[in-house]
Formats: C-alpha cells, structure tokens, sequence
C-alpha cells in the first residue's frame, strides 16, 4: 500500500532538527517536505540499516529475511553472500540478487573477496580474480567484500591485491575483516583502500582502528555482541561508527534488529541523534546508499516511531510502500526455489573413533558470545586404547566432515559446549559449510552428522531416542520454510541443546564458527586441526 503524504514529527538528523511537517510522496520519493505549527504525537525518522550482514546465518532467503527485519525497521542491508558463495559461486550470489528483488527491502550486495576464505579447508567453489571483476563490473554489486586474508594484504599476495585493485578500478567501497590487527600492520591495511572492519573486541581496539581512518562497523550478532564495549566511545566518534549483525539466527531476529541497537545507545546515554546517524546516515553516507534520509528528492524510506527514548516502531514504509505496521509484516511470502551442492554419504560410528597416543591433546577452548577461541593442552581420557570425551571436566569430541566429496572426518576435542550427553550438528559452518559435530558419544556424533546428510543440509541434536532436525535445503544453509516456522523450530534446537547441558548462549551459532580458521587462536576443519595464531595446521597430540 503506497501513501502520498504522511505527517508527524520530522526529525532530520542531518541537521539535528526536530519540526511539525508533512511529507508529499510521489513515485516512491519524497516530493516536498511542508514544514507546520501543528501538535503531532508521532515521530518520522530515517530507516535503519544494517551495514555489514551474512543473511544466510538468518537461515533464511532474502526474501524472507525482509519479511521479518521490515517489522524492526530494517529498510536496507549490506550483504556479503560469502555464505552462499563458498558453496555455490556465482550461482549463489545470483540466486540471492535474484530473491532479494522480489520484496521492497534494500538489499545491496558485496562481491565475496575470499572464496574461499583460505586453503585451510574445503569449499563449494572458488572466486578468483577474474570472476571478482566481473561481479564488481556489475551495478547491483557495491563494495567488494570482507578482505578476510589480512596476511595477504600485508605481504602483497598477487591475488588479494588484484581483487583490490579491481575495486578501486570501478570505484567500490573495500570492506574489512582484520580482528586483532594493530600498530603499522593496521596502517598498512588501511593504506590499501580497506575503510571498514566489523571485528573490533574492545574500544582500545576500535579507537586505533577509527584514528587509523577506519569505520568501525559495531556488532551484535547472535555469537558475538560489542556494543557495550563499544558505547563508552559513541559520543565523541560518532560520525566514525556504524551498526552491524553480521550472523543473526532466526531466533534472535524475530525479537529485533538494528533498533535495538539503538534503543540500547540511547538507553546508555547516547543522545538519539547520534544513535539514529549511526543507524542510518553513516552506511548511507560511507557506501553510497540509494536508501532515503528524509530529504526532498530522496527515497521514501522512513519509519513512524511513538517516541524518540522507546523508539517504538509503529509503521515501516520503503519508497512510499507500507511493509511493517505495529509488530506484523505486510510483505507477501514468496516461495523459494531449491539449489544446493551436497555429496557426503552416511557416515559409520567408527569414523570419528581416536586411536590413543602417547602426551596431551590440544583443545579448543569456545569463547560465549566470541569468535574467537583459546588452546587448551591437556591429558587425555582414554578408554580400551581410544581417546573420549570427557563430560566431567567438559572436554567432548568435535568433528568436521567433509560434505561436497566422501573423505575421512577430522575429529579434535572442544571444552565449554557442556554437553551431559547426546551429539549437535549444523552445516552452518563457517566458512566453507561442511559438516561440524560436537557430541559426547562417536555413536551420537554419527547420527547427527548422518541426520543432516539424509536432509543434505541442516542443524540437528540427538540424545537418547530422540533426534530433532531444521532441514536446510537451499545450499544446506537456508530453510525454504516462512520466519514464522523456522524462528520456533530453531527455538526448540536450541532449548535441546541446552537440556543436554549446553551452557553457551548460542550454542547453534558457537558450533557453526569452531570451523572459521581465519578467526584465532585454535579451530578445526575438514583438513585437520588449526592454529590461527602460528597459521598452520597442529596434530591432536601434542608432544
């Protein structure tokens, strides 16, 4: 439903003004703004955006996405469909393009830099440098992706440096991805071109990034949360910061977005013109965003909120289009057509078996609500010659299986998933979606590795006799079910995972990043075990 004027309390946070007005609309965009001396109760404010999210990690479409984030305020998003990338190339970003078309949400797209991420594991596809340049010839691709390979900007790797290039040749944003990264080292990053980076873990870390010249993209996302670390710096940096989620599970999106971000700033103090420039103008501005500010000639993409503290949305329009009005979507579902690229067979009890040996074992150490994790060196529990979990001190088993060909799992040990008994598994795992388990049993890691290639795609927990799964069939990352199934379904996985004895606060989401080698200090993947501190592969045994 298209309206042609609406009126309340407009507030432009480009300028700081708060004013009586009626917006004219006409052909999606605002024709003149009428300024008034009238009493409204309501407020007008500019959509949010979510400047850096994987919308695979929703476990939903685009389309489907937009149907749940239009509620929250969400108008636009800058995607990075690494995700799908890894499993399916190009095909994969065209099937995103593709859906995302279909719902008035703004959905604008990066070409993946790092297809795969490393070498350190198997993936679907591969982007090179040439395919790179055709996706950022393309006007529908706006920036080039998260430049994971950090090392590789650092010593100049040839083909780092050609997709960069090639950026710069068609005048796209170069977004970053560079956890940790200080001193000169993060100067030379930003030197070539890189103007953003989504993974700052502490407002020491975000403060050399922002007087390095970078935009530090604020996360909160479903494993990994910053914006309290965070807040201590909005007031004085302001213009340097934008709101993120990069991985959302379903869950956590039905209950909100980037407006609880802002409700969170402005809770802390933040004054909500600053929160609403970094919800809204700062990804505008930054990337160059055909998303609306309230300004003559601008998109009419706006939000009716009935206070500027709660920031309670009452109505979400996009080009003039009501989509969301007082907590229900308008957006229509669109069905979702399948693709996908699986190939693992059943797997059998004694694949993910360790024969025992002799010194410690090195662990990996999960971080609640962080990417990164630490090196345990311990001794092994051992039972007639084989290496086990150890449920009393929390040491279980994980396992990474191989899903585009038939190969050997790589199975290591993991402490803080607390599992009493049974098995989870997801093929959301970061980066290349292959299978990863973490179980107390090899019995129970079995089954729930084979109940997700039965489905080629899925996330799954076991224990006992009972087994529960949320297929995954489009790509085995995304559900070609509505927001309203998956949300609930996922609910119960992870309240599975929990009556099992998981004390993380995700532990869906935790699991799906025990295979991201990219991200320090220890992870595992179908290639073996990895250390991202001395970035090469370690044994089990540590001697």
């Amino acid at each position: 439903m298209a309206i042609t004027k609406i009126s309340g309390n407009i507030v432009d946070v480009l300028t700081g003004e708060i004013y009586p007005g009626t917006l004219i609309i006409s052909e999606g965009k605002i024709q003149e703004i009428t300024r008034e001396i009238k009493d409204y109760t309501t407020f007008i404010i500019p959509g949010f955006i979510d400047s850096h999210i994987h919308i695979e990690s929703s476990m939903l479409t685009p389309s489907e996405f937009a149907r749940v984030c239009a509620i929250h305020g969400t108008v636009a998003a800058v995607c990075d469909p690494h995700e799908i990338a890894n499993v399916l190339g190009t095909r994969g970003i065209d099937y995103m393009i593709e859906d995302a078309r279909s719902v008035p949400v703004k959905f604008y797209f990066s070409a993946p830099s790092c297809v795969p991420a490393t070498t350190l594991e198997t993936s679907g596809d591969e982007l090179g440098t040439e395919k790179i340049e055709k996706l950022l010839k393309r006007d529908e691709i706006l920036c080039l992706g998260e430049v994971m390979n950090f090392p590789g900007v650092l010593n100049n790797d040839p083909d780092v440096m050609k997709k960069i290039e090639s950026a710069r040749k068609y005048s796209k944003v170069i977004d970053g991805h560079a956890p940790g990264l200080s001193g000169e080292e993060l100067k030379n990053y930003v030197r070539a071109g890189i103007s953003t980076n989504h993974e700052c873990l502490s407002a020491e870390e975000a403060l050399e990034n922002i007087e390095a010249g970078m935009f530090v993209q604020i996360r909160e996302g479903s494993a990994s949360t910053i914006l309290n670390e965070m807040l201590p710096l909005i007031n004085d940096y302001f213009e340097r910061f934008m709101f993120c989620s990069d991985d959302r599970h379903p869950d956590d999106l039905v209950k909100g977005h980037i407006n609880d971000m802002v409700k969170q700033s402005i809770e802390y103090g933040i004054g909500f013109m600053k929160a609403l420039r970094i919800a809204s103008v700062n990804p505008v501005m930054h990337y160059g965003l055909d998303t609306g500010l309230l300004r003559v000639g601008d998109s009419a993409d706006f939000l009716e909120v009935d206070n500027l503290k709660d920031m309670n949305i009452l109505k979400t329009y996009i080009e003039g289009r009501l989509v969301a009005r007082e907590g229900k979507t308008l957006i229509p579902r669109r069905p979702s057509k399948i693709l996908n690229k699986f190939a693992s067979h059943e797997k059998s009890i004694s694949d993910f078996a360790i024969l025992s040996s002799e010194g410690r074992i090195n662990v990996i150490v999960a971080m609640d609500g962080q990417l990164i994790t630490e090196r345990l060196v311990t001794k092994p529990r051992t039972d007639k010659g084989y290496v086990i979990s150890d449920t009393e001190r929390d040491i279980l088993k994980i396992a990474v299986v191989n899903r585009y060909r038939d190969a050997p799992p790589t199975v290591g040990f993991v402490k803080n998933f607390g599992l009493k008994r049974g098995a989870i598994a997801s093929s959301v795992a970061h980066d290349s979606h292959n299978i990863v388990a973490v179980g107390v049993t090899d019995e129970d890691i079995a089954r729930a590795v084979n109940l997700i290639i039965g489905e080629k795609g899925g996330i799954s927990a076991v224990s006992g006799d009972k087994e529960m799964i949320l297929p995954l069939p489009i790509a085995g990352i995304m559900s070609d079910s509505d927001y309203e199934t998956v949300a609930p379904h996922y609910t119960d996985m992870d309240r599975f995972a929990k009556a099992m004895g998981s004390r993380l606060t995700a532990p869906f989401m935790t699991l799906s990043f025990m295979s991201l080698p990219v991200i320090p200090e220890i992870k595992i993947t179908d290639r073996g075990i990895f250390d991202g501190e001395a970035f090469r592969y370690i044994d089990l045994f540590h001697l």
